[in-house]
């Protein structure tokens, strides 16, 4: 195989994963992790800073430009690379990478309801509740603020309704912490960590294995089509709204 020289601009929740990827991989990658927060400033917000951060590479210095993102709330979409492929996990969602394939992860997600994923990047890279993060809603409504803030923002019956709803019951759909261990965990201390979590909330607590394949795949340039969509020099992702979850589309 020809070494390839490759840019990586990931997500940081899968810094352990990628790190140890990349030290198996047989081509030259470049990691640059970008902040968890990204998935609570919307879409558009989102979009504009990975897109930022892709124009910033030397494009020309690269085979390839790696995204380790899912479509991620459609946070992706419209991101293009001028000069190299673009290479995507077609992925909704970080989970489905932690799980090997879309089909794994839909099976568990049919088969247990009101759960919230852990990882060892989404404990210790900050308080994010989980893949909650992700929906971004929260934060746009003002849900970290008091609720007294609220009510100056919404008006009382306003952000009474946000209160019940979204703030203080918010958890009520949800039961159970499962932690998805990678292979990659120094010890046992993050799922201990996720034990004491589920038990401080009376919630219940299950540990399932991990894949870390599609992520060593991305690395080692095994791009099939089923699990990754590669974008043409100056073509942008947008959402397929179907199994391939995007496509490219020339300008």
């Amino acid at each position: 195989m020809t070494n390839m020289r490759l840019k990586l601009i990931s997500c940081e929740i899968f810094f352990r994963e990628f790190c140890a990827c990349v030290a198996r991989s047989p081509h030259t990658v470049d990691i640059e992790f970008l902040p968890k927060g990204l998935h609570d400033i919307g879409c558009e917000d989102m979009q504009a800073r990975l897109q930022a951060a892709v124009d910033k590479v030397e494009q020309r210095q690269y085979d390839a430009l790696l995204l380790g993102y899912g479509l991620c709330n459609n946070g992706i979409v419209g991101l293009t690379a001028q000069h190299i492929p673009l290479v995507v996990p077609r992925a909704h969602d970080c989970i489905t990478l932690f799980l090997g394939s879309a089909a794994r992860y839909m099976e568990y997600f049919q088969n247990n309801s009101g759960v919230y994923f852990k990882t060892t990047g989404w404990i210790e890279r900050g308080e994010a509740d989980g893949e909650l993060g992700q929906l971004a809603l929260g934060q746009k409504l003002g849900l970290k603020q008091t609720y007294e803030e609220m009510v100056a923002k919404y008006g009382e019956d306003n952000a009474r309704y946000l209160w019940e709803e979204f703030g203080k019951n918010l958890a009520r759909h949800y039961h159970q912490f499962t932690f998805i261990e990678m292979g990659i965990e120094p010890d046992g201390s993050f799922e201990q960590r996720a034990r004491d979590e589920a038990a401080a909330r009376g919630w219940e607590f299950a540990k399932l294995a991990g894949d870390i394949g599609m992520i060593q795949r991305l690395v080692n340039g095994e791009w099939n089509e089923k699990e990754f969509l590669v974008v043409p020099p100056g073509q942008r992702i947008v959402a397929s709204y179907d199994d391939g979850v995007i496509s490219a589309k020339a300008e």
